[in-house]
C-alpha cells in the first residue's frame, strides 16, 4: 500500500497526524530511538499521569461503600481466607466498618467518603473500576505487576512500552518521566521505571526520589553554568565521536548505544527541564489550587503541578508518587492524614487541565498496587486497642480509577461482594488495565511487543483485554 491510499484507509484527520510521524519516523528512526511513531489506531489520549497511591488505599473506606460491612461492624468473617494467605493477627480479626461517611456526589451519584471532599466535585470527571484484581498480597511483586505487569521477573515498565511505542512529542524531553519515586522499601525499586531489555532510552527519567521529596525533583548536573552553550556543544560531540568510534570496534554493545543515547537527550533536556522544574512563573491562585505552600498538600501538589508543566511540554508518560497508605494500624488516622494531603492536589490537577484545554487527551491513571481487607488487623494478637485497628492487604478486591483521555466520566464499573473483599462481576485486572491504558494511547497491546530472548514479549504476556465497557 502506497502513502496515499494509506492515508485515505484513515481518514483525513488521523491518517494526515499518522503519516506526518511515519515520515518522521522513516527519516530519523534508525538513529533516532525517540521520533514520533505512528499508532496502531487512532488515539484517544495522547499522554498519561500515573497517580500511584503506595502501600494500597482501603476501598470501603474511600470509594466502596458496604452497607452490611457497617452494619456487621464486629462480626466474625463471613468469608473465608485463601489456604495459602499467612497475614499476622487474621486469628483476632472481625469486621471492620467503614472509617468515614459515604455520601452521593455529582449528577452520576457516585458514593465517594468524605475523607474525598475535593475530589467528590470530580466524579463526574472519573470512570471508577470497582473490581480491580492483582496477583499478589505482597508489596514487592504486586508493585511490580502494577509498573511492569510481571510479578516476579524484571520487565520494562509500562512507561518504557509507552515511550518504545510512541516516541516523544518533545525532543528536548525524555518520552516517560517519574517525579520523586518510591525507589527502597514496600517494593520501591529502579525496576518501577527501567527499560529492562527494551533499549536504554526508553527508560523512565527520575526527577529526584521519594527521600529528597517534590522539593528535590531536579536532574542531578544538569546545567554546567562556566560553559557556554557552544563549548557544551562540542564537548558532547567529542564524547559521542569517541564513543561512536568504540562502538564500530565493538559492534553490538547495548550498554555503550544508552550512553550514546543518554548524552544526546541530556545535552537537549538543558534547553527546557530547568524552566519545567521552576515554579516560580506559576501563579499564586495556582499555587493554592493545588495545595502548595500548605504543609499536608505541599509534597504531593507539587507533585501534580510538575506532572501538568511536563505532560503539557509533550513527555508522554508521567508518574508521580504517594507513600504511605499501607495502614496495617491505626488506619484511623493514618488514612485521614493520607486523604488531606493528596484530595486537594488531584482535585487541581483536574480542574487545571480542564482550564488548559487539556483534559480531554490526557488519561489521569489513579490506583494502589492492592487495596485492603475489610475486616481489621490486630498486630497485638486480640490485647490491642480498636482505635489502633489497621487493615490487611488485599488483592482480591479494590478500587482504581482514570479519567480523561477517552473513558466515561461518572460512571462506576464492576462490583465488589457484600463486604468489599472480593470482586464479583466485571472484573479487571492489572493486564486489562494495562491493555486499555495502551488502547486509549492508539497501541494494541498485542502487536506491541519486542523481540528479547528467543521469542516476543509484551506488557501483557499473553493476558489483557481492553476495557471497552468504560470507553466513551
Amino acid at each position: 500500500m502506497d502513502r496515499r491510499e494509506w492515508l485515505k484507509s484513515w481518514g483525513c484527520g488521523f491518517g494526515a497526524l499518522a503519516l506526518q510521524a511515519m515520515l518522521a519516523e522513516q527519516a530519523g528512526a534508525k538513529t533516532d530511538p525517540l521520533a514520533p511513531k505512528p499508532p496502531h489506531h487512532p488515539p484517544r489520549a495522547k499522554r498519561v499521569i500515573f497517580l500511584w497511591m503506595q502501600g494500597g488505599p482501603s476501598q470501603v473506606d474511600l470509594f466502596d461503600y458496604k452497607p452490611k460491612l457497617a452494619e456487621l461492624d464486629g462480626e466474625v468473617l463471613p468469608y473465608s481466607m485463601p489456604s495459602n494467605r499467612a497475614m499476622p493477627g487474621v486469628a483476632y480479626s472481625k469486621l471492620m466498618g467503614p472509617i468515614a461517611e459515604f455520601a452521593p456526589a455529582g449528577q452520576s451519584g457516585m458514593q465517594v467518603s468524605d475523607l474525598l471532599p475535593h475530589l467528590s466535585r470530580h466524579v463526574d470527571d472519573i470512570c471508577l473500576l470497582k473490581a480491580m484484581e492483582a496477583d499478589s498480597e505482597a508489596h514487592a511483586p504486586a508493585v511490580r505487576q502494577l509498573h511492569t505487569g510481571a510479578t516476579q521477573l524484571v520487565r520494562p515498565a509500562i512507561g518504557s512500552w509507552v515511550a518504545y511505542g510512541l516516541g516523544t512529542e518533545n525532543r528536548n524531553l525524555p518520552a516517560f518521566v517519574t517525579i520523586a519515586p518510591n525507589i527502597a522499601g514496600d517494593g520501591g525499586s529502579v525496576q518501577l521505571y527501567g527499560n529492562a531489555f527494551l533499549p536504554a532510552v526508553y527508560q523512565g527519567t527520575a526527577l529526584g526520589n521519594s527521600a529528597t521529596g517534590a522539593r528535590g525533583a531536579t536532574i542531578g548536573y544538569l546545567d554546567d553554568p562556566s560553559m557556554e552553550d557552544a563549548s557544551k556543544r562540542r564537548q558532547v560531540d567529542l564524547i559521542q565521536d569517541m564513543n561512536r568510534s568504540h562502538l564500530a570496534r565493538h559492534h553490538a554493545d547495548r550498554r555503550l548505544e544508552g550512553a550514546i543515547e543518554s548524552f544526546e537527550l541530556a545535552f537537549r533536556m538543558q534547553a527546557e527541564v530547568p524552566a519545567l522544574l521552576d515554579l516560580a512563573g506559576e501563579s499564586q491562585a495556582t499555587r493554592e489550587l493545588y495545595g502548595i505552600g500548605a504543609k499536608p498538600t505541599d509534597d504531593f501538589g507539587r507533585q501534580c503541578l510538575l506532572a501538568r508543566r511536563f505532560a503539557e511540554a509533550g513527555v508522554r508518560f508521567v508518574q508521580i508518587t504517594s507513600n504511605g497508605w499501607d495502614s496495617h494500624a491505626n488506619i484511623r488516622s493514618a488514612h485521614p492524614n493520607k486523604c488531606l494531603s493528596v484530595d486537594r492536589p488531584i482535585a487541581g490537577l483536574i480542574q487545571d487541565l480542564k482550564q488548559r484545554g487539556l483534559f480531554e487527551d490526557t488519561l489521569l491513571v489513579w490506583s494502589g498496587e492492592f487495596g485492603r481487607t475489610p475486616h481489621y488487623q490486630d498486630l497485638q494478637d486480640g490485647a490491642g486497642n480498636p482505635d489502633t485497628y489497621g487493615r490487611g492487604h488485599n488483592p482480591y478486591g479494590f478500587c482504581a480509577w482514570l479519567a480523561g483521555g477517552g473513558v466515561r466520566g461518572g460512571m462506576t464499573f464492576g462490583e465488589l461482594d457484600d463486604f468489599g473483599f472480593r470482586a464479583v462481576s466485571d472484573k479487571v485486572h492489572i493486564h486489562d488495565l494495562h491493555a486499555t491504558i495502551l488502547h486509549l494511547l492508539g497501541l494494541d497491546h498485542e502487536r506491541l511487543t519486542y523481540p528479547y530472548s528467543g521469542r516476543e514479549f509484551r506488557l501483557t504476556d499473553v493476558y489483557g483485554r481492553v476495557v471497552n465497557e468504560i470507553l466513551a
